[in-house]
This record gives structure tokens, sequence and C-alpha cells, in this order.
């Protein structure tokens, strides 16, 4: 969960894409001790490009952030899982951190949420540790990605494929391994949105 996160990359992604995903909500899903850069750096870089992006979290008070194993800053939290469906979002994004995800697939109302944006084959981006909650979503079977590198195995005895790579994009799943990749992860993610509203959009020419 350590690497540096190339901030000046990030801001480049946004710009590329300013305007793009304008129309378009995203919903950063979180608990207490989510890795800060990999839920911050995400919503920056989309709102950048346009998109409205929401913190869903189980509970409605404010979520503590880690910075690797110290305590970083506290998010406020937008909407609770509770309130709020896979149909209310374009895409969905997956911080990572160890407790946060831990905690996010012990919770049957999570898991629903993000089963329900798979089955609608909307974009769903996954960080670090984040995978695990997509394992009990039972989305990663077939699939290729990457992840922190001890989800290796859960994720290849749930049916993935398991690779070391900055970031994967595998139909409408990205997924990178650590802080370090933000910037492609946040720059595919971006794409995969934009792509999906260009579709949508000639589709209805």
């Amino acid at each position: 969960m350590s690497g540096r996160t190339d901030k000046p990359a990030l801001k480049s992604a946004g710009e590329s894409l300013a305007g793009s995903l304008g129309g378009k909500r995203v919903a950063i899903v979180a608990t207490h001790g989510f890795e800060q850069s990999e839920l911050l750096e995400p919503c920056k870089a989309l709102r950048a490009a346009g998109a409205a992006v929401d913190v869903v979290a189980p509970a409605g008070e404010p979520i503590q952030g880690m910075r690797h194993h110290e305590k970083g800053d506290k998010v406020a939290v937008d909407r609770t899982i509770g309130a709020v469906g896979a149909d209310d979002y374009d895409g969905l994004v997956l911080p990572g951190g160890v407790a946060n995800p831990d905690a996010l697939r012990a919770d049957p109302r999570v898991v629903a949420f993000v089963r329900g944006f798979f089955r609608a084959g909307k974009p769903v981006a996954a960080i670090c540790h984040g995978p695990w909650t997509l394992i009990e979503a039972e989305a990663v079977r077939g699939r290729m990605l990457t992840s922190w590198p001890s989800l290796k195995t859960d994720l290849s005895n749930a049916g993935a494929r398991w690779v070391d790579r900055e970031v994967v994009v595998d139909g409408n799943l990205v997924t990178s391994r650590n802080p370090g990749d933000l910037p492609a992860f946040c720059r595919e993610f971006a794409s995969l949105l934009a792509a999906g509203a260009t579709a949508r959009r000639q589709a209805a020419e």
C-alpha cells in the first residue's frame, strides 16, 4: 500500500478529459481504514474531468483514512449504502487499505451494490486491496486483474488470472496495485467512463 503518487500526471489526466465526464455520476465506496490517496486522488481526477462523485459508506459519519500504517485524514460521507443503488451511478471506484475492503466485503449491502454494477456492465475500478470486495461479489472469475501482491492467491483461488502490472483493463473492470499506479488507474477508468458516455450518445443520435 506504499508508493509514489504522481500528482502532475493525475492533473494531466484530468485536464485531458476535461468536460468529457459531464453528467456522469461515480460512487467511491469506502469505510474506516481506506488508503487516503486511493480515495482522494481518483475523486479529484474524476471531478476535474466533469464527473459528480459521491463518497458512499455503510454509515453516515466521516470515515478515517490511512497513509499506509499511519492515520491520515477523515473524509465526509455523501451517501450511505442503504440509500443508493447501482442504478444511481455510471461507475464505481473501490479504494484499498487493509481494514477498509475487509469490512466492506462483510457487508451484504455493499456486496449487492457492487454486483449491481457488474450486472449492468458499468465501469468498476479497484486498487490495492480493493479487489477483496470483488471476490465476495463473485465478479472476478475468468477475468485478468492485478492488486496488492498479497491478494494474488485469494484472487487466483476465486478464478481470476492475476498479473503484476501498473494497470489492467478487462472489459468494464480496471485494477491497479498501489498508490504509485494512481495516474494510470485514474486515466483508464476515466477513459472507460468517457467511452461509455460517447457510445450512449451515438446510440441516441
